[in-house]
């Protein structure tokens, strides 16, 4: 009779996880759904970003060899080209504290007679 009883359970137990899996499976589903139709949505609603830089055929002919220097426009506002940037001030070590950190001397060996 407890092995009966106990098979039973255990079916018991597998289709409440098989029920707790589907239903899981359904939420995911409707939150993917969900997420999909906001995501479209706001690309309705948002004007166009513009084309990637590179684009797909500069990056096919750079992997072919050539070499592209100029890329399209994308249509983003224009930025500073100087490279690299201007330098205004020039960098300087700071100057050691005094009786800061020292460094030990050397002494030749002392002979052993």
């Amino acid at each position: 009779m407890t092995d009966q009883s106990s098979d039973q359970a255990a079916q018991a137990r597998a289709q409440e996880a098989q029920k707790a899996d589907k239903e899981r499976q359904e939420n995911a589903k409707k939150v993917v759904a969900e997420q999909r139709q906001a995501r479209e949505a706001a690309a309705k609603e948002a004007p166009e970003a513009g084309k990637p830089t590179p684009t797909q055929e500069e990056n096919d002919l750079a992997a072919m060899g050539v070499h592209v220097p100029e890329h399209e426009p994308d249509g983003s506002p224009e930025q500073d080209q100087s490279f690299p940037p201007k330098q205004t001030k020039q960098s300087e070590a700071k100057r050691p504290a005094p009786g800061g950190y020292q460094t030990r001397q050397s002494r030749p060996a002392e002979p052993t007679s």
